[in-house]
């Protein structure tokens, strides 16, 4: 059964949306046989400008399944949350279920009515090939993160990879949805 812990940031949840939230992210258990013993960490957001901004996780034992999104009705955006959640299981079941098969082991994942399957079978025919279309060598150069965020400005890119000066570990700065940077660096 999924549990949830659902907290709220310049807002307070009340019951009417701790029940939706429940009852939308909680329709995500048929798709397990056995549904997992997990927690859903829900975090809501609003903003002066009245948005909102919902995250899900939801770590479970061979994947973490994770959506965000930001929209003027918070109902409407638990709505997309719950339809981003459902791609990601329907992807991930599609994948598993096929390995399964393959070595002759039972399905992790329950069968969905027929009217479900033709159109997560049309869905994930589209999503499940991974194709990769484009590859880039190129050698890291040794730079600090002020040095990478205007490079990857200069370059019109989300993202810019590159060899952190002092540390000399890889790194990653990108552009935050919010306008902002951030930096992921690598450890031994």
């Amino acid at each position: 059964m999924i549990r949830f812990e659902i907290h709220g940031e310049n807002l307070t949840i009340t019951d009417a949306i701790r029940n939706y939230i429940e009852e939308k992210i909680g329709k995500l258990e048929r798709y397990f046989n056995d549904v997992p013993n997990a927690i859903a960490h829900v975090k809501v957001k609003t903003y002066q400008n009245s948005a909102a901004k919902i995250e899900v996780t939801i770590p479970l034992k061979n994947v973490t399944l994770r959506a965000e999104e930001r929209h003027d009705d918070l109902y409407a955006g638990i709505d997309l949350i719950n339809g981003k959640l459902e791609r990601q299981v329907r992807k991930y079941k599609t994948r598993v279920n096929r390995k399964n098969r393959s070595r002759g082991e039972q399905e992790a994942f329950a069968s969905l009515p027929q009217e479900s399957e033709a159109e997560e079978i049309q869905n994930d025919d589209n999503e499940s090939d991974i194709e990769i279309i484009r590859s880039k060598n190129f050698s890291l150069k040794p730079m600090d993160s002020e040095e990478a965020v205007l490079q990857m400005d200069l370059l019109g890119h989300d993202f810019f990879i590159f060899t952190d000066r002092e540390t000399d570990g890889t790194s990653i700065v990108y552009k935050r949805r919010d306008g902002k940077y951030g930096l992921i660096e690598t450890t031994e």
